[in-house]
């Protein structure tokens, strides 16, 4: 498995892409210092996503930086990505981890206590917790926490789930980072941030920056 790190989590979608292409952006984002992504498009034909996770696959190859697929365990598998990160409507995690294998990267959206349960049933490798603050990029996204509530969120997740990366989505940018980071959160999650950007690497550099500079002070 490769190694895995959620301080700058660039989520790549069609949506917010402008036309450009999602392996150019992806790996932009990478050079500039994002240290995992992941592909969502929701609704996408499945053939148009694996033609895609296969395209940022090989873009990443050799940075070290593991692609994740949003929702789909069959465009992961098809497309060798190295993992899946799943809501709280998608597959169940144990089934999830049975079909991808224990090298297999499986993250987790976390937006209330009542899904830690659920969450402890199997092995993941990181949560997601959100909304932190509000966001236009995603439809069905939850109340926002704020910082009070993510901090909270967190503490719980820590007492269920042990020492397991907990990073934030949802609002989040280089300005704003610091008080994510220091409400508890291993890392940011980001979509408008990075690849709304004109200038992903620069803006993911920016980001990564920020986080550093926010868990130094931590």
């Amino acid at each position: 498995m490769m190694r895995l790190d959620i301080s700058v989590y660039g989520i790549v979608d069609p949506q917010i892409a402008r036309g450009r292409p999602l392996a150019a952006l992806a790996r932009a984002a990478v050079d500039g210092g994002a240290t995992l992504i992941q592909y969502r498009a929701k609704g996408e034909a499945t053939r148009t996503m694996l033609r895609e996770a296969l395209a940022i696959r090989a873009a990443l190859a050799g940075t070290g930086v593991p692609l994740l697929i949003n929702d789909r365990i069959d465009v992961a598998l098809a497309a060798g990505a190295e993992g899946v990160h799943l809501g709280n409507d998608d597959m169940p995690l144990p089934e999830a981890r049975r079909l991808l294998g224990e090298k297999a990267i499986i993250g987790a959206t976390l937006n209330r206590e009542t899904a830690l349960a659920s969450l402890a049933e199997t092995r993941i490798d990181y949560a997601c917790a959100g909304a932190f603050f509000a966001t236009s990029h995603k439809a069905d996204a939850q109340a926002p926490l704020g910082a009070e509530g993510f901090a909270a969120l967190r503490a719980q997740a820590a007492r269920v789930l042990g020492p397991l990366p907990v990073g934030a989505i949802a609002g989040i940018t280089a300005a704003n980072a610091a008080q994510v980071i220091a409400a508890g959160a291993d890392g940011v999650a980001v979509i408008g941030a990075i690849f709304a950007a004109d200038d992903p690497a620069a803006a993911a550099a920016e980001l990564r920056q920020a986080v550093a500079a926010a868990r130094a002070a931590r």
